[in-house]
């Protein structure tokens, strides 16, 4: 297919439109390179179930009730009833369960239960997804409250102050614990091992209370979730002969070693090789890596990603990351946070091959791991930017309205469409390259110090670093930045979307709860209150919008922020993060909500995008050895989830 002739957006349904994403580059790839890909494709699709079944007890159950309802219902498609029934499930499909993948509340279907009780009836009770010996009536009385009653589970992750946060979230992480029990318990395990490089505990098991005890079920091969790590395992094994070098070859065999024992210190081992792999093209996440799915910051959820170099665009963050040290000795925070010595800062742009798990359909576009702050201190990080990811967000909003609406005139209009995408793509660089890896721990402070709020600080502290320095002259000295005034564009946009426009994704009185749009509302909203008048909110024709009247000043309070934000993560100061956290990023002006939202919904845009996966095809030859891998592009996103759950769907 023709990279004109490539049709980027997809079907949208409620808040959500579907894209796809084109795999640049491809086709210049040896088939040795391509059939790794193709391994590492499937090891990454093999885990899907797990986060699923991680985003909720009864997730698993549902989505496959779902399927068979959509698979043998025998009533009118037509009928307003199956209509809602379609969109109910092709939001399960995008949010891996029944929780809205970004707010976390529980999605709540528009079709009645007599419809789905009817539809059940027309299906074999052999086929459901019940217990053994369990009648219809009961499988349903146990669902039903699940999906239908608003009050019952009704948050996946719950971030309000002043509450037990595990006992309020739904999420499968724990089970007959207390916040204070979970808290304990890993205190316990950090005292009772007395390391100074600790592993991420709890980073792989469920902790749960059985008869009195709190005991942890570990994720690995046979463990929890052992049927769908053993096929991850045996897709890793086929990787293995089409590694590109030798330190690639011991990456993936120490993530198998690890899938196998479960033990966190060999995934320790594992990130600090995978951070010395540089010279091959194609590279891989593949674990229990993030933990915003968790409350209080401890679990990582499953996810996948396979990508291979774009070298001309890596230029732009290698001319970043080989200054590492620079932009470091010249942040403006204190002295005390700062590191010495910047170690092993290194960053890519990639082209994403497979998208799964945490990553599938809603993903990142940009990552730096590995997450371990004593890791990221003493061997560095590696960071990527995800280009063709960006490229498929930017094709599909040419033209779509946003910037007449929102942006104040036509010369800052002018000013981000010939900055924006530039801007975008360097902040995104700047945040997951340098901006994650900088600044240190005082001694003796403990990682998870900030609980519940460490998430917000972090993505705040990163996105703060890299709106600090895309200001800087050295970019454009460097040869990222095309002019010094370039940065202007994404102060412009990053200031509109933290007050205004990202109110678009929450609910009519709802709450922020997300951690990185909890980020971007503090920032925006320290930053107006700080300013004295310099960024204001103004009214046009009865319509609210952005003022900024004079740049460099509003760079020096980012530095501001930035120096604060440093401090808090680098003493573990919990209550000053929580009271920067309650003060600026979870409130929402309601009358703004209400005015920003009905200016979005005049424009019939969808405030979600996902992307469906290209399916890649291996070819055998008689001997069955692969001898080319074709992509396609034409699935449609109903068949891309049926036959996921087809081929992939190994957890009951």
């Amino acid at each position: 297919m023709k990279k004109e002739d490539f049709v980027y957006s997809g079907e949208r349904f409620a808040d959500l439109q579907m894209l796809r994403y084109r795999l640049n580059g491809f086709e210049d790839l040896t088939i040795k390179q391509k059939t790794l890909i193709y391994y590492l494709a499937e090891a990454t699709l093999s885990g899907r179930d797990i986060t699923t079944d991680q985003f909720g007890k009864y997730n698993l159950q549902i989505r496959k009730l779902m399927e068979l309802v959509y698979l043998h219902f025998k009533g009118a498609r037509h009928s307003e009833n199956y209509q809602a029934f379609e969109v109910y499930l092709k939001r399960i499909w995008f949010s891996n369960g029944i929780y809205h993948h970004y707010g976390c509340e529980k999605i709540l279907p528009a079709f009645d239960e007599q419809f789905l009780r009817t539809a059940i009836a027309d299906i074999n009770p052999d086929l459901l997804p019940k217990a053994e010996g369990q009648s219809v009536e009961d499988f349903c009385q146990e669902l039903f409250p699940v999906i239908f009653n608003p009050e019952v589970l009704p948050k996946r992750v719950n971030k309000e102050d002043g509450v037990d946060l595990v006992e309020t979230s739904a999420c499968n992480f724990y089970e007959n614990v207390s916040q204070q029990e979970v808290e304990d318990f890993y205190a316990r395990l950090k005292e009772e091992g007395g390391d100074d490089n600790p592993p991420s505990y709890g980073l792989n098991s469920k902790l749960v209370k059985e008869n009195g005890a709190v005991s942890e079920k570990v994720w690995k091969k046979n463990g929890m979730y052992g049927k769908a790590i053993e096929r991850i395992v045996y897709w890793l094994e086929k990787a293995l002969d089409f590694a590109e070098n030798d330190q690639q070859k011991r990456v993936i065999e120490l993530l198998i070693k690890y899938y196998e024992t479960g033990d966190l210190r060999i995934f320790d081992e594992y990130s600090i090789e995978w951070l010395k792999e540089l010279d091959g093209q194609i590279d891989f996440i593949n674990g229990f890596i993030e933990v915003y799915g968790d409350p209080l910051g401890l679990k990582g959820s499953w996810e996948g990603l396979v990508e291979y170099k774009d070298l001309e665009a890596t230029k732009r963050t290698q001319a970043i990351s080989n200054n590492a040290q620079w932009f470091e000795d010249h942040s403006p925070v204190d002295s005390r946070f700062k590191k010495k010595k910047v170690k092993g800062v290194t960053a890519h742009v990639i082209c994403a091959a497979m998208l799964g798990g945490d990553e599938y359909p809603s993903t990142a576009i940009g990552i730096n791991l590995p997450n371990a702050d004593w890791i990221r201190a003493q061997y560095g990080s590696k960071s990527i930017t995800i280009a063709n990811i960006t490229d498929a967000y930017n094709k599909a909003a040419h033209g779509n309205g946003f910037k007449e609406e929102f942006v104040i005139d036509d010369a800052t209009r002018r000013m981000i469409e010939k900055y924006g995408d530039i801007c975008d793509d360097l902040h995104t660089d700047l945040h997951e390259c340098l901006g994650h890896g900088s600044g240190q721990l005082l001694p003796g402070v403990d990682p998870d110090a900030l609980k519940a709020y460490g998430n917000t600080i972090e993505e705040a502290r990163a996105d703060l670093f890299g709106l600090y320095y895309i200001a800087d002259e050295k970019l454009v000295e460097l040869g990222p930045l095309p002019d010094k005034k370039a940065y202007q564009a994404q102060y412009y946009t990053y200031m509109l979307n933290g007050l205004m426009t990202q109110l678009t994704r929450i609910q009519p009185g709802n709450q922020i709860e997300e951690a990185h749009m909890r980020n971007r509302a503090l920032i925006a909203h320290w930053v107006y209150e700080h300013s004295k008048g310099i960024v204001s909110l103004i009214r046009r024709n009865g319509k609210t919008f952005l003022l900024i009247h004079d740049y460099p000043t509003l760079r020096g309070l980012f530095a501001q922020l930035l120096a604060e934000v440093q401090r808090i993560k680098s003493e573990g100061d919990f209550e000053a993060a929580r009271a920067l956290v309650e003060r600026y990023a979870v409130k929402v002006d309601k009358e703004l909500h209400g005015e920003v939202l009905a200016r979005f919904e005049k424009l019939n845009l969808a405030p979600y995008k996902g992307f469906l996966n290209p399916w890649l095809k291996p070819v055998f030859d008689s001997e069955g050895n692969v001898v080319e891998v074709e992509v396609d592009y034409s699935e449609t996103y109903a068949e891309q989830m049926l036959r996921y759950s087809r081929e992939y769907g190994f957890l009951s």
